[in-house]
């Protein structure tokens, strides 16, 4: 089937370059939603830039407040550009940033100041003395009178003409923590645990994360004129329900935006999804309204709502049970519940297959429809078999933690299984762990080599233990420990591709460059990631792609090694061999698909549940507490990934299908119509 064409089933809705329909039946707050971030991120750069421009034509100055983290970063880079490009001036802007860990040395990669500088500040054109942050350096004792005079530069200026805002997972804004009060103004706050764990990536572990930091207050952040909050990907969803749905709560601080006169929540389809105009839109009013129908998707979603809600199996729903909960509209335009039952039973059941890359001989379906070669309405070929598979991994063990099973079961049914890891993961690796590696090798050359280890390892050696002596809190490594530390993941990945049935001479390295910074903050995807993904496309001519599209990751990496996968796809559409070439997507590190969006379950036996185990143990180093488990699960990562797979399970044998001990959920994407990425 190829990537670009269209299918008759109707999981993916159309790219939205400008908003989505607008919503105010339930939301307490105006929430405008972008299909992407990318969408969002320009549209939010481009009602700054042009707030700049009318005031500085009208002879004014421009007051803007500033949040720092990942999910401003696609403005900055926006505003960047429009200067750049468009000519955009800022030297009549006056910037207050939100908050600063303390004590923080502006120099340190930490630093907010310093982030502000590297992506905003050091690449256009306001003014040096215009720019205000809290000093993270300020002794104890000066701390209340450098907040006092903090709000006393903002009033001066004329007060925040717009401010920019994020949102953590404990729902703070600034670091506003639960329970701050709606008068609070700029001052020294403790650190909530949740939100320290949070960031703890980007200090190398929470122990070096700061206890305090300082912070403009609620107070502070409601006297702006306009308040702008933007929110991307899944992990943001619950926390964006409870501040625009739920009732004003001091303990989640967003929701006290629900008391502006001007403040609006700008988020991507994902950060969006726990709304209930998209988790159950059916509840809020007609689907029309909301600029929705009643597809094969939306009907799947809601049957599978419906018969949770209920604890019913699909097939024993009644026209009274949709009827009472909202679904008459189903109805009236699908036909009863018999019927409907029926069909989203029947696609229910046509995800399930054992058979991943086809059977020999035979045609498959997702959902109903044929894929394959030369595939048309009335006649079905038979799929390539046995399959070429790319499987691309982000980290060295996303692919046994995600697909594991799957995994497994290509390589043992035939198919000529390439598996791809995209990035070293080198900053995942503990010091102790990356020490004991290196004891190990001067041992061997120590025992090999009868004249003792090579001066140059040795001088190696010494240096890297000299380093680790005296390493500060969140101090990048030199580069032969991060080489070290790639081996080690290198090593751990080779062993359970093997282990997994991949022939050596098909694993591969991609080490793609945007990874390779050092720290957890890595570079935009670039040229040459592209590059390095299509070359091993074209080398192999896979008839099956499989991605990570876990967009959870805490990280950011997944979605960047997704848009990687995407992009050199699109830029081999018009090879022959693209055709016939699927790109499935994959989750579990971080969370799994919902039933509604599964095109292909794959089932696991207790037996392949324990080969998938195994496989993930290969990866040493992330066993018993891996460097960086993510904000959300302190679970080892298997024991998530089984814990997930075996609830999928258990869903679908509460709709009434069959029961196994696990199932792999993936995704059908297609180039043209993504909305993942």
């Amino acid at each position: 089937m190829p990537l670009s064409s269209a299918h008759a089933f109707e999981r993916i809705e159309p790219i939205y370059r400008g908003p989505l329909p607008d919503v105010h039946a339930v939301e307490r707050i105006p929430v405008t939603v972008y299909d992407q971030p990318g969408d969002a991120s320009r549209a939010v750069a481009r009602e700054i830039a042009d707030l700049v421009t009318s005031r500085a034509q009208a002879g004014r100055k421009t007051v803007l407040g500033l949040a720092t983290g990942s999910t401003p970063v696609g403005v900055y880079d926006e505003l960047v550009r429009l200067h750049r490009q468009e000519g955009v001036s800022f030297a009549s802007v006056v910037t207050f940033n939100l908050d600063e860990y303390w004590p923080m040395d502006p120099g340190a990669l930490q630093s907010y100041r310093r982030f502000m500088c590297e992506h905003l500040f050091d690449q256009i054109d306001v003014p040096p003395d215009a720019i205000h942050i809290p000093d993270g350096l300020v002794s104890r004792a000066d701390v209340a009178e450098h907040c006092i005079a903090y709000e006393a530069m903002i009033r001066d200026a004329g007060g925040i003409d717009l401010q920019i805002l994020g949102i953590g997972r404990t729902g703070h804004i600034g670091f506003n923590e639960p329970g701050s009060p709606l008068e609070s103004r700029t001052r020294l706050i403790t650190l909530d645990s949740v939100t320290r764990s949070d960031a703890a990536a980007d200090f190398f572990g929470e122990w070096n994360v700061p206890r305090q930091a300082l912070t403009m207050g609620v107070g502070s952040i409601l006297s702006a004129r306009r308040v702008v909050l933007l929110a991307f990907g899944e992990h943001k969803a619950s926390m964006v329900h409870r501040a625009v749905e739920e009732p004003l709560n001091i303990s989640v601080s967003a929701s006290t935006l629900q008391q502006h006169s001007d403040a609006r929540f700008v988020l991507d389809r994902a950060a969006a999804s726990r709304l209930w105009r998209f988790e159950s839109p059916w509840v809020v009013g007609p689907l029309e309204t909301m600029g929705l129908e009643w597809c094969d998707r939306s009907t799947r979603k809601a049957v599978l709502w419906l018969a949770t809600k209920l604890s019913k199996p699909i097939l024993k729903l009644t026209d009274e049970d949709y009827s009472e909960h909202g679904l008459q509209d189903l109805l009236s335009k699908r036909g009863r519940a018999y019927d409907v039952n029926i069909e989203v039973f029947r696609g229910m059941q046509n995800t399930i297959t054992g058979w991943p890359g086809g059977k020999p001989g035979r045609s498959r379906k997702v959902r109903g429809v044929e894929l394959g070669e030369n595939v048309s309405a009335s006649t079905a070929q038979p799929d390539p078999f046995p399959k070429r598979v790319v499987v691309f991994s982000p980290h060295p063990d996303d692919d046994v933690i995600s697909m594991g099973g799957t995994f497994i079961r290509l390589c043992d049914q035939g198919h000529e299984v390439h598996v791809a890891y995209q990035t070293s993961g080198n900053i995942a690796v503990w010091d102790e762990t990356a020490e004991r590696h290196l004891d190990f090798f001067m041992e061997c050359c120590r025992a090999f080599d009868k004249n003792d280890a090579s001066h140059a390892s040795e001088t190696i050696s010494e240096k890297i233990r000299e380093f680790l002596r005296n390493k500060h809190a969140g101090e990048v490594d030199l580069p032969e420990l991060q080489v070290i530390k790639g081996l080690i993941r290198r090593t751990e990945a080779r062993a359970a591709a093997r282990y997994s049935g991949v022939d050596p001479a098909r694993i591969h390295f991609l080490d793609l460059p945007f990874y390779e910074t050092g720290r957890v903050r890595k570079k935009p995807i670039g040229p040459d990631d592209i590059a390095i993904t299509a070359r091993l496309l074209e080398e192999v001519q896979p008839h099956q792609i499989y991605a990570a599209g876990d967009l959870s990751d805490p990280h950011g990496t997944h979605r960047v090694c997704l848009s990687a996968v995407v992009t050199a796809i699109d830029t081999l559409a018009d090879r022959e061999w693209m055709k016939q070439c699927e790109l499935w997507l994959y989750r579990g590190a971080w969370q799994e698909w919902e039933p509604h969006e599964i095109d292909m379950a794959v089932p696991l036996s207790p037996d392949e549940v324990e080969r998938k185990r195994r496989a993930i143990f290969k990866h040493e180093s992330q066993k018993d507490s891996a460097l960086y488990p993510g904000p959300t699960d302190s679970r080892e990562f298997w024991q998530r990934a089984e814990a997930r797979n075996r609830d999928t399970a258990k869903r679908y044998d509460s709709f009434g299908l069959p029961e196994y001990e696990a199932i792999e959920g993936f995704v059908l994407d297609r180039v043209g119509t993504r909305r993942i990425v």
